[in-house]
């Protein structure tokens, strides 16, 4: 008897496998009707939840054998998605980091996977997304599932709706921390509306920082002239604040211009904003010239700051 009942429930787990394989559509060639595999399109996924990996390192992680991860790697590499740096632990070792392209690929499956279990829960009642989500977590943990390792953060391009919390959290946390008026703001939401307007993919750019689903952090890197960029509307949320959010999405501006053939990086801050100058400054940025200014009510030392590419 207890053999049937074991045969009986190994059928059992075959029959679920098979359902929920076919459900979610990884049977496809493609995930999510995009140029990825199943297996891709997880590396991709760790690539954007992880600052700087290695090679080992993923491999690691998703139990990939090393000759097929390097294949999957290569391949990225050729299609622009990734790019290779010397480690600076150990500088014979190269970490991956996304490039531009490889992050519009990520946010694309992304918000395609998100859009896809949306419709599939979407037509259960919340006590039944409940239950169905206890359950999933029932299996994790019968089955053994490591410990959810917490993401700090993640960094995607700008997606619709982005441009009004970039408007809205500068306008609160300036008045909130400076005491700054509707100025600027003003200021800040015909930076974004002419962003917009005139955005150009190949020489123009805006990271949003996620965590846990919530954009906690923002930057623009703008077309000056065919030489120069503007780097503009640094924030991170002050729940965000202390995770090096703000020094990578420098960094990103730094790395895409030189990428796209900039020679000088521009940008316009005040002296009141010590975190923003100390991450300036680290990248690289030398101050050029300041001047007293009154723009949003309080009395102000504006300051442009430079970096030579």
């Amino acid at each position: 008897m207890a053999e049937t009942d074991t045969a009986g429930r190994i059928e059992a787990v075959r029959g679920f496998n098979r359902f929920y394989t076919q459900k979610i559509g990884v049977l496809q060639k493609q995930l999510l009707k995009s140029p990825f595999s199943l297996t891709e399109a997880r590396v991709l996924y760790e690539l954007a939840h992880r600052e700087k990996p290695t090679a080992a390192e993923l491999g690691s992680e998703l139990g990939l054998d090393a000759g097929y991860l390097s294949r999957i790697l290569r391949g990225f590499e050729e299609r622009g998605l990734i790019e290779k740096q010397p480690s600076e632990e150990d500088g014979r070792r190269s970490v991956l980091l996304l490039t531009p392209q490889g992050q519009d690929a990520f946010a694309s499956i992304n918000t395609r996977s998100r859009n896809e279990i949306h419709e599939l829960i979407g037509a259960l009642s919340p006590a039944d997304q409940g239950r169905l989500v206890e359950a999933m977590r029932t299996i994790e943990e019968l089955l053994g599932a490591r410990p959810v390792r917490k993401v700090p953060y993640i960094l995607r391009p700008h997606q619709p709706g982005d441009m009004g919390w970039v408007v809205h959290r500068h306008g609160v946390l300036y008045s909130q921390e400076y005491g700054w008026n509707e100025g600027f703001e003003a200021l800040v939401a015909n930076v974004a509306a002419e962003f917009i307007q005139k955005f150009d993919p190949k020489r123009e750019r805006c990271w949003i920082a996620e965590r846990d689903g919530e954009p906690v952090g923002s930057v623009f890197l703008v077309k000056k002239t065919e030489e120069v960029a503007k780097l503009r509307l640094l924030l991170v949320e002050p729940k965000a604040r202390g995770l090096g959010i703000g020094g990578r999405l420098v960094d990103e501006c730094v790395r895409f211009s030189r990428q796209v053939g900039y020679r000088k990086i521009t940008l316009w801050t005040n002296s009141v904003l010590t975190a923003a100058r100390a991450i300036y400054e680290k990248a690289g940025f030398r101050l050029i010239s300041s001047e007293p200014h009154e723009l949003f009510g309080p009395r102000e030392l504006g300051e442009t700051w430079e970096l030579e590419l």
